[in-house]
Protein backbone atom coordinates (compact mmCIF):
# COMPACT_ATOMS: atom_id res chain seq x y z
CA UNK A 1 0.00 0.00 0.00
CA UNK A 2 2.99 2.35 0.42
CA UNK A 3 4.74 1.66 -2.88
CA UNK A 4 3.55 4.74 -4.81
CA UNK A 5 3.98 7.17 -1.94
CA UNK A 6 7.45 8.57 -2.66
CA UNK A 7 8.55 12.20 -2.95
CA UNK A 8 7.33 12.51 -6.55
CA UNK A 9 3.92 11.17 -5.55
CA UNK A 10 3.82 13.59 -2.61
CA UNK A 11 4.51 16.53 -4.93
CA UNK A 12 1.79 15.40 -7.32
CA UNK A 13 -0.77 15.03 -4.53
CA UNK A 14 0.02 18.49 -3.22
CA UNK A 15 -0.06 20.11 -6.66
CA UNK A 16 -3.48 18.72 -7.66
CA UNK A 17 -6.32 21.20 -7.76
CA UNK A 18 -9.76 19.58 -8.20
CA UNK A 19 -10.32 18.78 -11.87
CA UNK A 20 -6.72 19.28 -13.00
CA UNK A 21 -5.34 17.34 -15.94
CA UNK A 22 -1.98 15.56 -15.85
CA UNK A 23 -0.57 18.21 -18.17
CA UNK A 24 -1.67 21.00 -15.82
CA UNK A 25 -0.04 19.28 -12.84
CA UNK A 26 3.17 18.76 -14.81
CA UNK A 27 3.17 22.45 -15.68
CA UNK A 28 2.66 23.48 -12.05
CA UNK A 29 5.49 21.20 -10.94
CA UNK A 30 7.74 22.03 -13.90
CA UNK A 31 8.27 18.30 -14.21
CA UNK A 32 8.24 16.18 -17.39
CA UNK A 33 4.77 15.04 -18.37
CA UNK A 34 5.72 11.36 -18.46
CA UNK A 35 7.11 11.49 -14.91
CA UNK A 36 3.86 12.96 -13.64
CA UNK A 37 1.74 10.56 -15.69
CA UNK A 38 3.45 7.54 -14.16
CA UNK A 39 3.02 8.93 -10.64
CA UNK A 40 -0.66 9.69 -11.30
CA UNK A 41 -1.26 6.16 -12.59
CA UNK A 42 0.30 4.66 -9.47
CA UNK A 43 -1.68 6.98 -7.20
CA UNK A 44 -4.91 6.10 -9.00
CA UNK A 45 -4.19 2.38 -8.70
CA UNK A 46 -3.54 2.84 -4.97
CA UNK A 47 -6.78 4.78 -4.51
CA UNK A 48 -5.17 8.11 -3.57
CA UNK A 49 -6.46 9.84 -6.73
CA UNK A 50 -9.60 9.40 -8.79
CA UNK A 51 -10.41 10.61 -12.27
CA UNK A 52 -13.79 12.22 -12.96
CA UNK A 53 -13.34 14.57 -15.93
CA UNK A 54 -10.18 15.65 -14.13
CA UNK A 55 -8.18 14.47 -11.13
CA UNK A 56 -9.30 14.63 -7.50
CA UNK A 57 -7.61 13.63 -4.23
CA UNK A 58 -9.78 11.01 -2.55
CA UNK A 59 -9.00 11.98 1.05
CA UNK A 60 -7.53 15.25 2.32
CA UNK A 61 -5.62 13.30 4.99
CA UNK A 62 -3.46 11.98 2.17
CA UNK A 63 -2.48 15.56 1.25
CA UNK A 64 -1.54 16.25 4.87
CA UNK A 65 0.61 13.14 4.91
CA UNK A 66 2.26 14.20 1.65
CA UNK A 67 3.06 17.63 3.07
CA UNK A 68 4.50 16.07 6.21
CA UNK A 69 6.70 13.80 4.07
CA UNK A 70 8.14 16.73 2.14
CA UNK A 71 8.60 18.83 5.27
CA UNK A 72 10.50 15.99 6.92
CA UNK A 73 12.73 15.55 3.88
CA UNK A 74 13.79 19.20 4.11
CA UNK A 75 15.77 18.45 7.27
CA UNK A 76 17.96 16.13 5.21
CA UNK A 77 17.81 17.83 1.82
CA UNK A 78 16.87 21.55 1.90
CA UNK A 79 14.96 22.83 -1.14
CA UNK A 80 16.98 24.24 -3.99
CA UNK A 81 16.13 27.59 -5.58
CA UNK A 82 14.30 25.82 -8.41
CA UNK A 83 12.33 23.75 -5.92
CA UNK A 84 11.49 26.87 -3.92
CA UNK A 85 9.61 28.26 -6.93
CA UNK A 86 7.42 25.15 -6.93
CA UNK A 87 6.96 24.99 -3.16
CA UNK A 88 4.15 27.59 -2.88
CA UNK A 89 2.06 25.42 -5.23
CA UNK A 90 1.74 23.01 -2.29
CA UNK A 91 -0.06 25.56 -0.12
CA UNK A 92 -3.83 25.75 0.19
CA UNK A 93 -4.15 29.49 -0.47
CA UNK A 94 -3.76 31.68 -3.55
CA UNK A 95 -0.53 33.55 -4.24
CA UNK A 96 1.23 35.36 -7.04
CA UNK A 97 4.87 36.08 -7.72
CA UNK A 98 5.51 39.81 -7.50
CA UNK A 99 8.24 42.45 -7.77
CA UNK A 100 11.54 40.96 -9.01
CA UNK A 101 9.93 37.55 -9.40
CA UNK A 102 7.11 38.98 -11.50
CA UNK A 103 9.76 40.30 -13.88
CA UNK A 104 11.44 36.90 -13.83
CA UNK A 105 8.16 35.12 -14.64
CA UNK A 106 6.90 37.51 -17.33
CA UNK A 107 10.29 37.38 -19.09
CA UNK A 108 10.02 33.57 -18.79
CA UNK A 109 13.25 33.39 -16.84
CA UNK A 110 15.07 35.68 -19.22
CA UNK A 111 15.80 38.46 -16.73
CA UNK A 112 17.26 37.92 -13.28
CA UNK A 113 18.70 40.67 -11.11
CA UNK A 114 19.62 41.49 -7.51
CA UNK A 115 19.96 37.95 -6.18
CA UNK A 116 22.73 35.45 -5.63
CA UNK A 117 22.62 31.68 -5.00
CA UNK A 118 23.60 32.23 -1.35
CA UNK A 119 21.13 35.12 -0.82
CA UNK A 120 17.90 34.46 -2.68
CA UNK A 121 14.60 36.05 -1.59
CA UNK A 122 11.33 35.04 -3.25
CA UNK A 123 8.66 37.73 -3.51
CA UNK A 124 5.07 36.53 -3.08
CA UNK A 125 1.82 38.48 -3.08
CA UNK A 126 -0.72 36.85 -0.74
CA UNK A 127 -4.09 37.76 0.71
CA UNK A 128 -4.03 39.55 4.06
CA UNK A 129 -6.23 36.90 5.63
CA UNK A 130 -3.80 34.14 4.59
CA UNK A 131 -0.56 35.68 5.90
CA UNK A 132 -0.40 33.65 9.11
CA UNK A 133 -1.13 30.43 7.22
CA UNK A 134 1.64 31.15 4.70
CA UNK A 135 4.11 31.90 7.47
CA UNK A 136 3.31 28.59 9.16
CA UNK A 137 3.54 26.83 5.80
CA UNK A 138 7.05 28.06 5.02
CA UNK A 139 8.14 27.46 8.61
CA UNK A 140 7.49 23.75 8.00
CA UNK A 141 10.13 23.86 5.28
CA UNK A 142 12.64 25.88 7.27
CA UNK A 143 12.24 29.01 5.12
CA UNK A 144 12.00 32.34 6.98
CA UNK A 145 9.34 34.87 6.00
CA UNK A 146 8.98 38.62 6.44
CA UNK A 147 7.52 41.72 4.83
CA UNK A 148 10.89 43.19 3.86
CA UNK A 149 14.03 41.58 2.51
CA UNK A 150 16.24 40.58 5.44
CA UNK A 151 20.08 40.63 5.49
CA UNK A 152 21.46 37.20 4.66
CA UNK A 153 23.34 37.01 7.96
CA UNK A 154 20.04 37.18 9.89
CA UNK A 155 19.02 33.61 8.99
CA UNK A 156 20.48 30.29 7.91
CA UNK A 157 20.36 29.09 4.34
CA UNK A 158 20.04 31.04 1.11
CA UNK A 159 16.24 31.27 0.88
CA UNK A 160 13.77 33.69 2.37
CA UNK A 161 10.21 34.62 1.37
CA UNK A 162 9.14 38.27 1.30
CA UNK A 163 5.36 38.53 1.61
CA UNK A 164 3.32 41.32 0.02
CA UNK A 165 -0.12 41.58 1.67
CA UNK A 166 -3.17 42.34 -0.46
CA UNK A 167 -6.89 42.52 0.25
CA UNK A 168 -7.69 40.70 -3.00
CA UNK A 169 -5.58 38.65 -5.36
CA UNK A 170 -6.35 37.79 -9.00
CA UNK A 171 -3.18 36.30 -10.45
CA UNK A 172 -2.39 35.71 -14.08
CA UNK A 173 -0.54 32.53 -15.06
CA UNK A 174 2.60 32.25 -17.15
CA UNK A 175 4.04 28.80 -17.85
CA UNK A 176 2.40 27.42 -14.71
CA UNK A 177 3.46 30.27 -12.41
CA UNK A 178 0.82 32.49 -10.75
CA UNK A 179 2.00 36.09 -11.15
CA UNK A 180 0.72 39.64 -10.74
CA UNK A 181 -0.61 41.24 -13.91
CA UNK A 182 1.71 42.30 -16.69
CA UNK A 183 0.50 45.88 -16.32
CA UNK A 184 1.45 45.98 -12.63
CA UNK A 185 4.77 44.31 -13.40
CA UNK A 186 5.59 46.96 -15.99
CA UNK A 187 4.64 49.71 -13.53
CA UNK A 188 7.09 48.18 -11.03
CA UNK A 189 9.79 48.05 -13.70
CA UNK A 190 9.25 51.70 -14.62
CA UNK A 191 9.59 52.74 -10.96
CA UNK A 192 13.01 51.05 -11.01
CA UNK A 193 13.85 52.01 -14.55
CA UNK A 194 17.63 51.93 -14.24
CA UNK A 195 17.48 48.31 -13.13
CA UNK A 196 14.84 47.09 -15.55
CA UNK A 197 15.34 49.08 -18.77
CA UNK A 198 16.70 46.03 -20.59
CA UNK A 199 13.88 43.87 -19.17
CA UNK A 200 11.32 46.32 -20.53
CA UNK A 201 12.95 46.02 -23.94
CA UNK A 202 12.83 42.23 -23.57
CA UNK A 203 9.08 42.29 -22.82
CA UNK A 204 8.50 44.58 -25.81
CA UNK A 205 10.13 41.96 -28.04
CA UNK A 206 8.36 39.00 -26.42
CA UNK A 207 4.75 40.21 -26.53
CA UNK A 208 3.31 41.40 -29.83
CA UNK A 209 0.46 43.32 -28.19
CA UNK A 210 2.83 45.63 -26.29
CA UNK A 211 4.07 48.93 -27.66
CA UNK A 212 6.54 50.07 -25.03
CA UNK A 213 8.69 53.16 -25.27
CA UNK A 214 11.62 52.03 -23.14
CA UNK A 215 13.87 55.00 -23.84
CA UNK A 216 12.75 57.03 -20.84
CA UNK A 217 11.14 56.40 -17.49
CA UNK A 218 8.14 58.73 -17.70
CA UNK A 219 6.59 57.13 -20.79
CA UNK A 220 2.83 57.57 -20.72
CA UNK A 221 2.05 54.69 -23.08
CA UNK A 222 -0.58 52.29 -21.80
CA UNK A 223 0.09 48.57 -21.68
CA UNK A 224 -2.24 45.80 -20.58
Amino acid sequence: MYEPFDETAARVLLAVNPGDSIRTIAQHLHTPYETVRQAVNQLEDAGYLRYDDGLFVTDDRVRKAARALLATSVAVNPPSIEEAYVLPQFGDWPFAFTKVDAVYVWTQGGYQVGREPDDYPLFLAVREKDVDAWQRFFEQFGIPTGFERQPEESFEGPLQVVLNERSVLNPDHVEGYPVISRRETIEFMRKHYATFQSALAMLDRMYDDLDLDVSYRESERECS
